[in-house]
C-alpha cells in the first residue's frame, strides 16, 4: 500500500498566481523596468525554475540582467507572500489532516528557499507534513529532490501529487507513481490516476495498489472519481 504523499505546491495545494504577479510587479518597478507582468504570463510559468521563468518572461533583458531581476522578484515574492498568501484550494485543511493520520505527506516544489515555509507559516498548515524539499536549498531539480526526500524517510510505496507534465516527467524520472491534480495549472500526457478536487484524494488513494500488486504503478490508469 502506499507509504507516504509527495505533495507539489503552486496548481496542487493553492494558487497564488495573482499574489506572485503582484510581487514580481513591484520588483520589476524596484529595478526600474517599465514593463509589468500579466497574471496568465505567471501562471503558464508555474512549476519552472526560476532562472528559466526569468529566460521565458524577460526577453527584453541581457541574461545576466535577467537572473538579478529575477532574484529581486524572489525575494519581494517571499515578503509578499508571508501576508498576502495565496488561495488554498477547497477543502484543503480537512483533507490534509485526514490524509496525515493515515501517511506521513511531503512536500517538493520548484521554489527559492524559504518558499515553503512561507506557505506553512501564512497557512498554519506546517503541521501536516513531516518534510519538504527545493532547489533553493539543494540546488537539485525535482526528481532528484523527489527521490532525497523519498530514501531520507525510507519510503517504499510513495506517490507524487501534482498538476503539471513537468511534475510527471520529475515523479517518473525519480521512480515514483504520479497522481495529476486536474484542478491546478497543467495538462499531463499519457494515463494516471486523476484528482478532480483536492478533498477526494484520500478515497483515490485508498484504491490504488502498491508496485507490483497489479496496480498502479504498472498500468497507471485513470481511476474515475
Amino acid at each position: 500500500m502506499v507509504d507516504g504523499v509527495l505533495f507539489d505546491l503552486d496548481g496542487t495545494l493553492w494558487d497564488a498566481v495573482d499574489s506572485i504577479c503582484a510581487a514580481w510587479n513591484l520588483a520589476l518597478a524596484a529595478c526600474g523596468q517599465t514593463r509589468r507582468f500579466q497574471p496568465e504570463q505567471v501562471r503558464a510559468c508555474m512549476g519552472m525554475l526560476l532562472r528559466d521563468i526569468a529566460d521565458r518572461l524577460m526577453l527584453w533583458l541581457e541574461p545576466e540582467e535577467r537572473q538579478r531581476v529575477m532574484a529581486e522578484c524572489a525575494r519581494r515574492q517571499a515578503e509578499y507572500l508571508a501576508v498576502h498568501g495565496g488561495r488554498l484550494y477547497p477543502r484543503l485543511e480537512e483533507t490534509l489532516e485526514r490524509l496525515a493520520g493515515r501517511y506521513p505527506l511531503f512536500v517538493v516544489s520548484n521554489c527559492q528557499s524559504g518558499y515553503i515555509e512561507g506557505f506553512f507559516a501564512v497557512t498554519g498548515l506546517g503541521r501536516y507534513f513531516r518534510d519538504f524539499e527545493c532547489p533553493g536549498r539543494t540546488g537539485l531539480d525535482k526528481a532528484a529532490n523527489i527521490r532525497l526526500v523519498t530514501e531520507r524517510n525510507g519510503l517504499k510505496h510513495p506517490v507524487y501529487v501534482g498538476d503539471t507534465q513537468g511534475d510527471c516527467n520529475a515523479a517518473e524520472a525519480a521512480g515514483v507513481p504520479f497522481i495529476h491534480a486536474a484542478y491546478g495549472f497543467g495538462t499531463v500526457e499519457g494515463k494516471y490516476p486523476v484528482l478532480r478536487a483536492f478533498g477526494d484524494l484520500p478515497g483515490l488513494l485508498a484504491g490504488l495498489h502498491s508496485p507490483g500488486e497489479d496496480g498502479f504503478a504498472e498500468k497507471q490508469e485513470e481511476i474515475p472519481l
